[in-house]
């Protein structure tokens, strides 16, 4: 007689129920296995691969040439020194050739002028200094027209007239204007038409401009800023500091 299941012992309607609930405890851990190892054997279920985010295309950003960067301004960028240069000393003897570009509106120019009187008094012919306009317009609206004057009393009465009206500048920085311009250029002995009509018209704003762009070409983009030898000085140092620095030169 051939053995009973377990199945064929219980009744009929215990039977059914019994069969039901383990096709769905099957079917549940057949999902459970059909999860952990990833799904189809072709790699995922459909909705896995529906939602996964594809790969970014490249943009036109990245497709782009990356821009070729600008040169760092450096010393050897500033225009060499020449007669259109107003110097006090001489920079054919000099060792060492100071070049200041500075606004006369600038405060800290005016600190940084008597630093450079006093080098100068001190080293005498061992050291020569060039003098040249970078005017801050955008803080300084007296900047760029003590810089036209300057150059207007230049015009008549050569380099001695031009450092003559450059230290009346910045001993009375407060007075800058028109009048003052006037009234310094008279004392120095100038033509006052010949001056009137130089500084009206603006004579000398190409020179101007054109030491402003040289500038900031050597890197200079405040003021005081003092080349020593190419040496780039920026701010109103302690004399201290320009004396090291010269001294190394020297020595």
């Amino acid at each position: 007689m051939p053995q009973q299941s377990f199945l064929d012992s219980m009744p009929p309607k215990q039977s059914f129920y019994f069969g039901l609930i383990s096709g769905i405890g099957g079917m549940a851990i057949a999902g459970l296995l059909f999860t952990m190892t990833g799904g189809f054997a072709s790699g995922g279920s459909p909705l896995a691969k529906a939602t996964a985010p594809s790969a970014p295309s490249p943009t036109a950003a990245a497709l782009a040439p990356s821009p070729t960067p600008s040169p760092t301004p450096t010393a050897a960028d500033m225009p060499p020194v020449t007669d259109a240069d107003w110097v006090r000393g001489d920079v054919n003897k000099a060792q060492v050739v100071l070049v200041e570009y500075s606004d006369y509106e600038c405060p800290f120019c005016q600190r940084h002028h008597p630093t450079m009187q006093k080098i100068m008094q001190d080293y005498g012919d061992k050291v020569a200094w060039v003098y040249r306009h970078f005017p801050l317009t955008s803080i300084h609206p007296q900047a760029n027209p003590a810089a036209l004057a300057a150059e207007c009393v230049g015009e008549q009465k050569g380099n001695d007239g031009f450092w003559k009206f450059t230290d009346a500048m910045f001993d009375n920085q407060d007075q800058l204007g028109d009048t003052f311009y006037e009234q310094t250029a008279k004392s120095l002995g100038v033509n006052v038409d010949t001056y009137t009509s130089c500084y009206t018209s603006k004579k000398y704003a190409q020179k101007v401009s054109e030491q402003y762009n040289g500038g900031g070409a050597a890197g200079v983009s405040g003021t005081p800023a003092t080349f020593v030898n190419g040496q780039l000085v920026s701010g109103a140092v302690p004399y201290e500091q320009f004396r090291s620095i010269i001294d190394s030169i020297l020595n």
